[in-house]
């Protein structure tokens, strides 16, 4: 059987619109492997806009990284993502998911489930600076996907989320293992990042995550920058 990775990996991908609230090109695409038609985004390197505090064309790469340590830290919290060549050349391109229409997602994010607390401890990690209403994707399975994370990783103190709500709240057992154990995977293997994100990003990836093990609370908001990401939705 062919993985869902394979799949967006050797599939034929045929572009039929465009998501015309993104900021960067956002495409939605087909991706055809062996018969099998599977519905993805594709996010054209080429459609990047320049950002003043990360690196240009440099998106993708940070989206697939996020995707990466969703899996390592088997949170998977990030849709299935990989990077590749497609019609308007080198992107990333990602399983779309369908939602959960029943979900009103105005009132979800304000929840204290463990679906949210999973994505904010994962956004603590990856320094997410736009976890929006919007990219929050609950499934009809009852779980919860995120996406757009283009703008991770950056090696200073960026979080901004709509998600406050587990701010110092304290980390159980099994969170506090996982990030430990994230950690040390990591560590073992950096190159799994650091061909995708700078050194110095990766280096501040783990001391956040051993920051977080240190206080053994998810975090609070800055007093230095923004919290919550404008427009929220």
């Amino acid at each position: 059987m062919t993985s869902v990775i394979d799949h967006l990996l050797s599939g034929e991908l045929i572009v039929s619109g465009r998501l015309v609230d993104a900021s960067n090109a956002t495409l939605y695409a087909e991706c055809s492997y062996q018969d099998v038609v599977m519905p993805v985004i594709y996010k054209p390197v080429a459609g990047e806009r320049p950002l003043w505090d990360f690196p240009d064309g440099n998106l993708a790469q940070r989206e697939y990284a996020a995707y990466l340590v969703s899996e390592i830290s088997g949170w998977k919290v990030v849709p299935p993502t990989v990077l590749r060549e497609g019609p308007f050349g080198a992107g990333m391109v990602q399983q779309w998911i369908n939602l959960d229409e029943s979900v009103d997602l105005a009132m979800y994010y304000r929840e204290r489930n463990d679906n949210l607390r999973r994505m904010a401890l994962f956004d603590a990690v990856v320094n997410n600076t736009d976890r929006k209403i919007g990219h929050l994707l609950p499934t009809i399975d009852g779980l919860l996907l995120g996406c757009d994370h283009g703008v991770t990783f950056h090696e200073e103190d960026k979080l901004r989320t709509v998600i406050w709500q587990f701010a110092e709240s304290q980390l159980t057992s099994a969170e506090q293992q996982t990030l430990q154990e994230l950690a040390s995977n990591l560590k073992a293997d950096p190159t799994v990042l650091t061909s995708l994100i700078t050194e110095a990003e990766f280096n501040a990836l783990i001391r956040r995550i051993e920051r977080l093990l240190t206080t053994g609370t998810f975090p609070l908001p800055s007093e230095e920058w923004p919290a919550v990401p404008w427009p929220p939705f």
